[in-house]
C-alpha cells in the first residue's frame, strides 16, 4: 500500500503484541509515525525495535497503563513532544479474566473494566483536545462481538465491551460536527495469545485481518462514517 497516512501522527494502546501490534506496523508500513505503549518496559522496547523499519516514518514508545489517566496524560504529552499532535488514535488496550459472576473477585471486575473501558475514556479525552487543535480527527475503538453476544463467564468483558460499544456511538455523536470520526471493530476470535484461547488456529482471524480493516476505515472519504465493523472467521470451528 501507497504511503497514504504520510505525515500523520497516531497512537496505538497496548500494541506491544497481538492484534495491537499488527495495527502499529500497518500504520507504520502506511507511512505514520507511530507511538505505541504497553506496561511493560522491555516489551515496549522490543515492539519498537520491531516497529522501526520505514525510513519516512518515527515510531516512539512509552511504559504507560491505560487504566491511570495521569499516566495517559503523560503518554499523550510525549507524543506531542516527540511527534506533534496525534490525529489518530487507536484504542486497542485490553484484558480479559473469564470466570463465572460468583467466581470473579472485585479486584478482576475493576482491573477488566479499568483497562477495557476506563482507559478507552481517559485516551479518547486527551486524543479529543488535540483533535480540536487539528481540526478533526480519528479514533479507533477496538471491541469485541462479546459486546452484543454475552456468554458464560464473560461477565467482567462483556459488561466492559458492551460499554465501549456504547461509549464508541455516543462519543461518534457528540464529535461527529467536530470533524471526528468514531468507529468500532468488533472481531469473533482473533488468533493471538489474549485470554485462554489456543494459538495458531487456521480457521481464525489473523492480527493482521484486523490492522486491514483500520487502514480501510482511514481511507474512507470523510464524507462517509462506518461506525460499526463486525468480524467473524468465515469459517469456524464446527
Amino acid at each position: 500500500m501507497n504511503n497514504f497516512l504520510e505525515g500523520k501522527n497516531a497512537v496505538v494502546t497496548g500494541a506491544t503484541r497481538g492484534i495491537g501490534f499488527a495495527i502499529a506496523k500497518a500504520l507504520v508500513d502506511a507511512g505514520a509515525n507511530v507511538a505505541i505503549c504497553g506496561r511493560d518496559n522491555e516489551a515496549v522496547k522490543n515492539a519498537v525495535r520491531n516497529l522501526a523499519s520505514s525510513p519516512t516514518s518515527k515510531v516512539v514508545g512509552k511504559v504507560a497503563d491505560v487504566r491511570v489517566s495521569t499516566e495517559v496524560q503523560a503518554l499523550f504529552e510525549t507524543v506531542d513532544r516527540e511527534l506533534g499532535s496525534c490525529g489518530i488514535l487507536v484504542n486497542n488496550a485490553g484484558i480479559g479474566v473469564f470466570k463465572s459472576t460468583a467466581e470473579l473477585s472485585a479486584e478482576e471486575w475493576q482491573l477488566t473494566l479499568e483497562t477495557n473501558l476506563n482507559g478507552a475514556f481517559y485516551c479518547s479525552k486527551e486524543a479529543l483536545a488535540r483533535f480540536k487543535i487539528l481540526g478533526g480527527g480519528y479514533i479507533i475503538n477496538i471491541g469485541s462481538l462479546a459486546g452484543k453476544n454475552a456468554f458464560a463467564g464473560g461477565a467482567a468483558y462483556n459488561a466492559s465491551k458492551f460499554g465501549l460499544k456504547g461509549f464508541s456511538e455516543a462519543m461518534m455523536l457528540d464529535h461527529r460536527h467536530d470533524n471526528v470520526r468514531v468507529s468500532c471493530i468488533m472481531p469473533g476470535s482473533v488468533d493471538t495469545d489474549f485470554g485462554t484461547s489456543a494459538r495458531h488456529a487456521d480457521w481464525k482471524i489473523a492480527p493482521e485481518d484486523i490492522a486491514e480493516i483500520v487502514l480501510m476505515l482511514l481511507k474512507t472519504p470523510v464524507r462517509t462514517l462506518v461506525s460499526r465493523v463486525e468480524v467473524r472467521p468465515s469459517k469456524p470451528s464446527k
